[in-house]
Parts: structure tokens; sequence; C-alpha cells
């Protein structure tokens, strides 16, 4: 007999209800929104059409999937079984999804989110307390050729107000009439002197009809070179406007995107052209453990080494922080370790600086001039070179950098042997005395680096522990590019992602449970305990 199958054929449906599998990352979802007792009443406006509970859900599962777009969530939302399952059939638009995506609900929802999980995480005893730190750059939803740099628009501000200069020179000797002062380069001087041709040229155009008939006509002149006058004026004081505008948006960054001013431009992975170009970007800093993802942070600075203490401070305001910092020779400067050792005492950094290998090796311990390879005194404060020039100490110094005071000690060479003749080692090669800076606080960071690297072994745990979530996250779920513009935008966006990852993260590590109970011989024991991790 063949298989009756007949769309147009009348049938009797009846309902079933629908079981998810124990191990399926829904499940987890499921548990992870519930318990983060977000139900707020709705006071004020019309009451919403869908639970937000719901809505995080359902993004939560799709980011799961890769699936990033609004559209195909909806899509997704209709037609997977296990989405029907989370969101009990109800099917929102992309319009409801994209608008959920970038509110302040979802902000604050992730950020509970992430402290809910690491305490369930640490509850089970799946985490330890090693904070894995690094940091990857995300394309942001720009144009790539909508640079502004905060140097050409210094350079082109100066340009521009030197050309108000000489407009305003000009006036002066030309036959217009007005009051000009000297030196009035400012946006409200510059309105005045536009108001003031604006008024010579009513008055000008007075005197031109009264004198029609006459030729030639000297207000005729007059006139022309100050509506020329008013017209580079008027260019100059919107262009001082614009270079302004460009300035307040770039703040303390070198660039921005005209497309997305919270973007900077940065050097990415990414390079098809490899050339070297840079594209605007965010630079994301994530805390991992165990592969999970338990805190992060997106920074508009390209550089690692200037996003550590601002993490640091929200990581340990959240209460994710652990006791050993793990981070890479990126990370590793004089402002960094000081902070570390100032405002976290408790805690032990496992962080390198950058010449730290390098320092190790055979070409480095054999150059005469890295000052660590030279014989030092402590009790008459003097290093000897291997050319057997001595360096005393001579003063102190300090430098101001943007960030951070510096103190140095100079040592100085001494110029005369005991013949009272010149010694040709302790000379440059244009005849002045060699010296030498030595900033004792710095060296002696990098000697505790250098021992705490030494005594621990959870350093060689960092380049599979927090580099996996950056592969998982580009190759996996496919996100290397941002679809929202702004910083808190993307920020919640990059939470969802990272939240899903965690969420496929653990439902792989209890499978993994599974496949050793099948080999344990005391099964019971691990099945209970496997039955209460599920349960919690």
């Amino acid at each position: 007999m063949e298989t009756n199958y007949n769309l147009n054929q009348l049938s009797l449906n009846i309902p079933t209800a629908y079981e998810l599998e124990l191990d399926h990352p829904a499940r987890y979802i499921n548990q992870l929104v519930e318990g983060l007792a977000i139900r707020k009443p709705n006071i004020m406006g019309r009451p919403k059409e869908y639970d937000p509970r719901m809505l995080l859900k359902l993004v939560l599962l799709a980011y799961s999937y890769g699936i990033i777009s609004c559209r195909k969530i909806e899509r997704f939302a209709r037609e997977n079984i296990v989405a029907m399952w989370l969101t009990q059939e109800q099917r929102p638009t992309y319009r409801t999804i994209a608008r959920f995506v970038i509110s302040k609900d979802l902000e604050e929802m992730i950020q509970s989110s992430f402290k809910e999980f690491h305490d369930y995480l640490k509850a089970q005893g799946m985490i330890d307390e090693a904070s894995f730190i690094d940091g990857t750059k995300i394309l942001a939803n720009a144009n790539k050729y909508s640079f502004v740099g905060k140097k050409r628009t210094i350079k082109y501000s100066e340009l521009n107000v030197e050309k108000a200069r000489k407009l305003l020179q000009e006036i002066k000797q030309a036959e217009v009439k007005i009051a000009v002062g000297e030196n009035n380069f400012d946006v409200d001087q510059l309105d005045t002197i536009i108001a003031l041709l604006e008024q010579r040229i009513e008055e000008l155009n007075q005197q031109v009809s009264e004198t029609a008939k006459v030729s030639p006509n000297p207000a005729k002149q007059e006139r022309r070179h100050a509506k020329k006058y008013r017209r580079a004026l008027e260019h100059c004081r919107q262009k001082n406007l614009e270079y302004r505008t460009q300035m307040q948006i770039a703040g303390s960054r070198n660039s921005y995107s005209k497309t997305d001013h919270a973007a900077t431009f940065m050097r990415v992975k990414e390079d098809p052209m490899r050339n070297g170009q840079t594209k605007p970007a965010y630079n994301l800093q994530i805390m991992t453990n165990s592969q999970f993802t338990l805190g992060y942070d997106l920074m508009q600075n390209p550089t690692d080494t200037r996003t550590l203490i601002s993490f640091l401070k929200q990581l340990a305001q959240n209460e994710v922080l652990g006791r050993e910092i793990v981070a890479d020779a990126g990370y590793g400067s004089e402002r960094n370790y000081k902070y570390l050792e100032d405002e976290l005492p408790d805690c032990t950094a496992l962080i390198p600086y950058s010449t730290m290998i390098k320092e190790n090796s055979r070409k480095w311990r054999s150059d005469d001039r890295k000052v660590m390879n030279w014989e030092y005194h402590e009790d008459d404060d003097y290093y000897v070179n291997p050319a057997g020039v001595r360096f005393n100490f001579k003063r102190c110094a300090y430098r101001n950098d943007k960030y951070i005071h510096r103190d140095f000690k100079v040592y100085q060479a001494e110029k005369y042997d005991e013949n009272h003749q010149v010694i040709p080692q302790a000379l440059t090669p244009r005849g002045n005395t060699k010296y030498i800076m030595v900033n004792l606080q710095w060296e002696y960071f990098k000697a505790k680096a250098r021992k705490s690297l030494s005594k621990s072994t959870t350093y060689s745990r960092r380049k599979y522990d927090v580099e996996t979530v950056f592969g998982n996250l580009k190759a996996y779920l496919g996100f290397k590019r941002f679809t929202v513009r702004g910083l808190k935008k993307a920020k919640s966006q990059i939470g969802i992602a990272l939240m899903a990852l965690n969420m496929k993260k653990i439902v792989g590590r209890l499978s993994i449970f599974s496949i050793n109970f099948k080999k344990r011989k005391n099964r019971s024991e691990f099945q209970m305990k496997f039955r209460t991790v599920l349960l919690i």
C-alpha cells in the first residue's frame, strides 16, 4: 500500500506536548533567565506586548545557533520547534526584536546574567580562582572610508584660523569701511565681523539705489568686495564649528568614524589587502575561566595596555574577579603593575612584560649596551660597564607621561682616569659624557613578575582558555562585525553572543560528564551528581 500524502485532505489535528532533551542549551537558557528576577511592574505607558524574559530566551537561543539578523530571528521563532517551546509559540516581529536588542532592559539583564552564571559555576565547582584576561578587535557597523583623524583636524583648524587672520588683514586694507579689531579669530568674534559686513552691505545697497545713474559707481565696487569677504568669513566660521565638533566627538581618541562616532580606527587581523589599513572597530576585553566568559567590556582604546585598570575595576565591582590575574605581555606596564599592587594586594598578577622572553636569550645577555648586564655595586651605588667605565650616581630625575609619573636615577660616567686622562669609552661620538637613567620602580616590578611567573603553573593555561573563546566567537558563531551602532548598543549585542557561547559550553561540558558516566563502575553516585547539576 502507498502512503496517503495529500495536503488538501481534511484532517483532525491532535496537539501533542513537545518534550525537550535534558542536555539541550534551551533548558539552561530557560533556567538562567528565570533566575534573574527581572520582572518589573509596568507602572507608566502602555503594557508590553511580549515579556522581556521570552525575548531574551529567544535571542540567546538564536545567537547560539549563529543567527544574528533580526529578520532571521523572526523566522527562527516561527519555524524552529525549540524556539517555539521557549516562546510558547509567540511570534515577535523583527522590529520588536531589534528594539529589544538595543533596549536598556536588555543591558541590565545581560549584566545580571553574567553574575548569576558566575555564581552557578562557582557553586558547582566548575571554575577556580584564576581570571584569564585578553582582548580582540571586532569591526564596527561603519564605513571603512569614514576616517576622521584628530591630528588632521588640529592641522586644518590652525590653517583655517590663519586664513581668517589673512582675511581680516585684507579687510583692513580694502575699501570696505567697517571697524575691525585685531586678532579676532574666535567664532563669536567672526559672527560680529560678519554682522558688521551685512550691515555695511545694506547701507551700500541704499547708496547704489540712490546713485543708480553714476558710472563708475564706487558704492558698487565696495559692495562687491564686502560680499566677497562675507562669503569667505562665513566659510571660515562654518569650518571652525565643524572642527570643534570633530574635536569634541574624538575626545581623548586619535580618530573616529563618521558613520559610527563611538568606533575608533584600529589595526585588525581581518586584513584581506595585507597593507595594515586601519578600520573602525571596538576593543573587546573578556575575563574567562575554564573557557566560560565571566565578564566583558567594550573599549574604544586600540591598545590593551590602557584598558586593564578600568576592566579590573568593573570585574571587582561585579564580584567576579579571581585571586590570580593572568594576562599576556600586552598588559605588562609599570602603571598596571602599580595599580595591581596598590589596589588589589590580595590578588596575584601573572602578567609578563614585553621584553621578558628576550631577556632570557643569549643575544640579550651578551649585549654590552644593556644595563642589566653591567656590574652593580650597591654599597657605593655605581655601575661598571663591560668596558670598565664607572657610572656614578649624579642626581634624581622624573618624567610625567600622560598616564603615569616616573622617577629615575641618573648615573654619569667618569670622564677622567687616575692620571687625569680622558677615557674615550666614557664619551659619546659627539664628545659628550655618557649617562644612563635607571627606573628603580620598573625594575622592582619586573623582578616581581619574573618571580611570580616562575612559581606558578597557571599561566600555561592562558592560551587554550581565553583564546578558545575568541575562536568560537568569530569562527563558530560567525560574529566578526556588529550590526548595531553606538557603544552601548554594541556592548549589549556582544553580551548576548558571549552568553550564548556560555550556554553552548556548559552543554558540552555536561555531555563530557555523561560520557565519563558510562565508563565508570560506580554509576549511582555519578548519576545523582549529574541529575543535581541539571536540576539546579
